[in-house]
């Protein structure tokens, strides 16, 4: 295709499926990375894809280094999912996350005004962006009502993409993924969590999970599957929203019976709730509907969430024996 696409976030779960997705497409991926200490770039060795990517360096909470990156790669469609992405951390670092989830979506949109108003953005919403939900399922139409300053900072992104394309003509689209998990998400969010600590009991490295709220239920997907709706995104000849969803929900609790049953154990010998653990405002339940990007991305989830668990269950499993 001879495309070039910048990706900001590519060091994370859904950066380096994308990644992984334009290559195997023929494009040209740049990846926009902070510098920083630490083994960032794991995830893009696990998918065998780190030399094929070029990096161009800076923050997007500073709009000249954004500019730099776009001049150097030329870039014909540019993937914000740079983010302070943990819900959890956000009620401690608020400040931090509304710089970096909200104003930073903002940075990107305004250095594509100034360089390269014919590129083509995608914004990576959030389905905590409905928060205390208003209608079950949530589409494009259900009102918005978050409960954490990551849904928060998450919805002043989505308006400013639709602000910049509505405003300044800019080809910018918003995608509201519900939750959508794999191997290669973080130890810190729950599903990790479940999966991580059903390998390691059964391997008896441990023996207990602590977890707040078992009763909450999301819409869980697999990641890898979700990055190909934001590529359809952009290649539609008009920019749109679109809610990107298995259109199923399920529970923590759930979760953890398919996680520990894939391993042969009760979960409920296991998990215990820690109140400490509780968050401020709770999200009781996200459910979405994904008939649009059905009609009109021609996209569907593929992975059932048992199957996910159990894909999930397995990597840790590796990971634990190899260590």
């Amino acid at each position: 295709m001879n495309k070039s696409a910048l990706i900001t976030g590519i060091t994370g779960q859904d950066g380096a499926y994308l990644a992984a997705f334009l290559l195997n497409k023929g494009y040209r991926v740049f990846g926009f990375v902070p510098r920083r200490t630490g083994d960032s770039l794991w995830r893009l060795r696990d998918l065998k894809i780190v030399d094929s990517v070029e990096f161009a360096y800076g923050d997007v909470t500073d709009l000249s280094s954004i500019v730099r990156a776009l001049e150097t790669s030329h870039a014909e469609e540019i993937y914000n999912l740079a983010a302070q992405s943990f819900v959890g951390v956000s009620w401690t670092e608020p400040l931090h996350t509304a710089e970096t989830t909200g104003v930073g979506a903002l940075n990107v949109l305004e250095a594509i005004r100034l360089c390269n108003s014919k590129a083509r953005f995608y914004q990576a919403s959030t389905s905590e962006m409905f928060g205390l939900v208003r209608a079950t399922p949530q589409d494009e139409t259900t009102p918005f009502y978050p409960r954490s300053p990551y849904g928060v900072a998450k919805l002043f992104a989505h308006w400013a993409t639709i602000n910049y394309r509505e405003s300044h003509g800019l080809h910018a689209s918003s995608g509201i993924l519900f939750n959508h998990e794999s191997p290669l998400r973080g130890i810190e969010f729950v599903t990790r969590k479940v999966t991580d600590a059903a390998a390691r009991i059964k391997r008896g490295l441990a023996r207990e999970l602590s977890l707040g709220n078992l009763d909450a239920k999301r819409d869980w997907g697999y990641a890898r599957d979700y990055v190909e709706a934001m590529w359809a995104m952009l290649q539609q000849d008009v920019a749109d929203d679109y809610v990107v969803a298995t259109g199923v929900s399920h529970s923590v609790r759930d979760l953890c019976e398919a996680a520990f049953s894939h391993v042969g154990l009760d979960y409920r010998d296991h998990v215990v709730t820690d109140p400490a653990m509780l968050r401020p405002a709770e999200v009781s339940e996200l459910l979405g509907n994904a008939a649009k990007a059905r009609t009109k991305l021609r996209w569907e989830s593929k992975v059932r969430f048992a199957d996910l668990v159990a894909m999930m269950v397995e990597a840790d499993l590796a990971r634990v024996t190899s260590r």
